[in-house]
């Protein structure tokens, strides 16, 4: 079986994973968190970068940060994984989803300010698949009402718009390094961008338990005490020590990725011609990471039958997320609004190839002919 996932691995990091077990500090901050959090600071030209044990983790603290209170409203697609819209509930906002753009599936930008109300308090773009979302647009409206941006770019680690690293153009920003993305921790992990100044001493209060920790050990006080709302959002170095050993090889994995991407998408060129499929839409002006490669069906039924095709052929094919305004939660926590013209019908049609580092040239061949394969007998 040709699995969908295989989690990154590059060889270095079984070794800088022992020199973490074998230093003074294995807890969070130590040598290894360190040099990766340095090193996002210089390759993604923010403000600050702090790691966290898990995406969800960044955004709980980007809901902190900008003081979500109960009946606040927050903006964000409805297709989208569960924790972009549980980091602002846990804190008792409202979410207001929107439909998605039928290019992209990133949030609709030219429905945004029509779902802002005297409760808005913040937009949050998900870049699905590591394309970003029209982020000109969005900070313009963000401007004009004075709400708050933080990106959801948990699959957007190595992409960029319009030049701009994904994740630094918001207020704030959050990646994953979950074993499913393109760059991994060791099974979870998480990374919170900090673009305005203003968060950046509070996000380490916060990220401390609420204690002036950091600053203790800095020099900057003469005892560390509980100052503010927090929670234990350091990771261990365990998986910085991991995630380091990719880190020195990102263009690699990046580009190993991308040829994979390339391949499929010139394979489906003709599908796609005959109208038997939909293949993913990069914009101009954005350059993408080959998080996830996908085609969208004709509709659930056909993507069905398609997995189940390409299961027998001992290939593991998966679809995403159910739209967060269909389920139980959902509903009792936010609501839609406008028309649903693309979230459902494109969610049910939408099928993912297995896409990961060292997927071998053959698989990718016996994966796009059994695509093929399956629709010459439609």
């Amino acid at each position: 079986m040709i699995p969908f996932n295989k989690p990154p691995y590059t060889g270095n990091e079984d070794q800088y994973v022992l020199q973490a077990m074998h230093s003074d500090k294995i807890s969070g901050d130590g040598v290894f968190s360190k040099r990766c959090q340095s090193w996002f600071e210089t390759e993604l030209k923010c403000e600050k970068a702090l790691l966290t044990p898990s995406c969800t983790h960044a955004l709980e603290m980007a809901a902190l940060l900008i003081d979500i209170q109960p009946g606040d409203e927050v903006i964000m697609p409805s297709y989208t994984f569960v924790s972009t819209a549980n980091a602002f509930v846990l804190r008792g906002a409202k979410i207001v989803f929107v439909d998605i753009r039928p290019d992209t599936l990133n949030i609709d930008e030219k429905l945004i300010e029509s779902a802002i109300t005297p409760k808005t308090k913040a937009i949050v773009p998900v870049h699905y698949a590591g394309v970003a979302c029209e982020m000109d647009v969005i900070m313009t409206i963000a401007e004009k009402y004075q709400l708050f941006v933080i990106e959801d770019a948990a699959q957007g680690m190595m992409s960029t718009y319009k030049g701009k690293p994904l994740g630094t153009i918001g207020h704030l920003g959050a990646f994953s390094f979950h074993e499913t993305k393109n760059y991994s921790s060791g099974g979870e992990g998480g990374l919170l961008i900090i673009n305005d100044p203003q968060f950046s001493a509070r996000a380490e209060i916060i990220r401390e338990k609420g204690t002036n920790r950091s600053q203790f050990f800095r020099g900057m006080v003469d005892k560390y005490s509980w100052v503010d709302l927090g929670s234990s959002y350091l990771p261990c170095d365990l998986q910085a020590a991991y995630l380091w050993g990719q880190l020195e090889r990102v263009t690699e994995i990046n580009d190993f990725r991308l040829d994979i991407w390339s391949r499929y998408h010139e394979s489906f060129k003709d599908l796609e011609k005959k109208g038997y499929v939909e293949r993913p839409t990069v914009p101009q002006n954005l350059t993408h990471n080959a998080h996830m490669y996908y085609l969208k069906t004709k509709d659930l039924e056909q993507r069905t039958r398609l997995i189940e095709h390409l299961k027998n052929d001992d290939i593991l094919a998966v679809f995403h997320y159910v739209p967060l305004h269909s389920a139980t939660a959902g509903s009792s926590f936010g609501r839609f609004n406008g028309v649903d013209q693309y979230t459902t019908s494109l969610s049910s049609g939408l099928v993912r190839l297995p896409i990961w580092y060292g997927l071998e040239k053959g698989d990718v061949e016996k994966i796009s002919d059994s695509v093929r394969l399956f629709y010459l007998n439609e």
